[in-house]
């Protein structure tokens, strides 16, 4: 009777594309810019400095690469939700979920520590900072632009500049709770019921201005 041959396992395979900028962000956030070295980034993705350095050459290109693809992501990740308010047959509560989104997704800590890092680092970095305004809140506020100028040209809203009406309606939605979660983070989480009352307020007000009369 023939023996099994057990063969050694070898090491798991190291973490790369994604998976590694996930791991470099983590370290980032936890250290702080100026704590994190790529050592430790290599160690935890289990991957040799040689080959985190063929991939990026410094630090400063790891934490670029790490602003950029947070940014993306969260622009992805909001895009389905603008288009659903474009095909909403009840606007009220289209822009009630979208405020929803925005609440979830804005306010959440990821994101918070996120902002965080990169405003506490645009002084050394102020080109990554300015390019993750213009990926995230720039691009999005555009993004609800085009949405809110399809729902004009489906006689549901009147808006002589969307951009303008979009850039209203989001810091209608995120304006105090987003200075109050970055600015006086002693305040604690938001609390469910009074962000469900600000978002009511913030859609009544902008349609308020841009709504047309079905529309209120």
């Amino acid at each position: 009777m023939s023996q099994e041959v057990r063969r050694p396992r070898g090491r798991p395979a190291g973490s790369s594309g994604a998976d590694l900028l996930a791991i470099a962000r983590e370290v980032f956030l936890t250290q702080g810019y100026p704590g994190a070295t790529m050592d430790q980034v290599a160690a935890r993705a289990r991957i040799s400095k040689q080959t985190l350095y063929r991939e990026y050459p410094s630090k400063e290109r790891l934490y670029a690469a790490v602003v950029r693809d947070w940014v993306d992501r969260g622009y992805d990740a909001m895009r389905p939700h603008t288009q659903a308010l474009t095909e909403s047959t009840d606007l009220r509560a289209g822009l009630l979920r979208l405020a929803h989104v925005l609440h979830a997704g804005v306010l959440s800590e990821p994101v918070l520590r996120m902002r965080s890092l990169v405003a506490t680092e645009s002084a050394r970095f102020p080109d990554v900072a300015a390019d993750y305004v213009t990926r995230s809140w720039t691009r999005n506020t555009r993004l609800l632009a085009d949405a809110l100028a399809t729902l004009v040209a489906r006689g549901l809203i009147k808006a002589d500049d969307p951009l303008v009406a979009a850039q209203q309606f989001t810091w209608l939605v995120l304006g105090d709770p987003l200075n109050r979660l970055t600015l006086a983070a002693s305040s604690g989480p938001a609390d469910d019921g009074e962000l469900a009352r600000q978002r009511e307020e913030a859609v009544t007000t902008f349609l308020s201005r841009y709504g047309l009369p079905a529309a209120r």
